[in-house]
């Protein structure tokens, strides 16, 4: 059976959802619950709504953190590509930022994988180096032509971006 959350997911806009998560702190922890699962097509809409709903930095996703991570690998694109939306609003611990990276790494590395996955894998990987220069030459690297030939122009011009401002 259908939860009430689940029901909203799909059967309500953005708006109503924001709105119902903002009132309803129990189908708030339940959102995350369905956003590592696997109980389609509720849990990359959860992930979605989550991004919306957050704050930076959510103390309600902190415990949550190493779970999202651990799941993203077994995810389609789009709900990886909501996963790290939601991860880089939060502060990572040092541990869990040294496997995201990996994670992100492999992620942008798989060049027919959507473009939008491999943006927000990308991000992560940029905003993870700033705290870790030494990564840079690994950024470099990683903007070679064989994993920009699959982006649209817009794409590879925000990537030549993020890495000329870490630059």
């Amino acid at each position: 059976m259908e939860t009430r959350l689940e029901h909203i997911l799909t059967h309500s806009y953005k708006s109503g959802m924001i709105d119902h998560l903002a009132t309803h702190d129990d189908d708030f922890r339940e959102a995350i619950q369905l956003a590592v699962a696997d109980k389609q097509p509720y849990s990359w809409r959860a992930a979605w709504l989550l991004w919306s709903c957050m704050e930076k930095n959510d103390p309600r996703i902190r415990p949550h953190i190493r779970t999202i991570i651990d799941v993203i690998p077994s995810k389609k694109d789009g709900h990886q590509r909501e996963l790290l939306k939601i991860l880089q609003q939060m502060e990572i611990s040092e541990k869990d930022e040294g496997y995201l990276f990996d994670l992100c790494v492999t992620i942008w590395e798989k060049i027919n994988s959507r473009p939008s996955v491999r943006y927000h894998a990308f991000n992560t990987i940029v905003s993870i180096a700033g705290r870790h220069p030494s990564l840079f030459n690994e950024i470099k690297c990683l903007t070679e032509d064989h994993y920009m030939d699959t982006l649209s122009p817009g794409i590879k011009n925000a990537i030549y971006r993020m890495v000329e401002e870490f630059t």
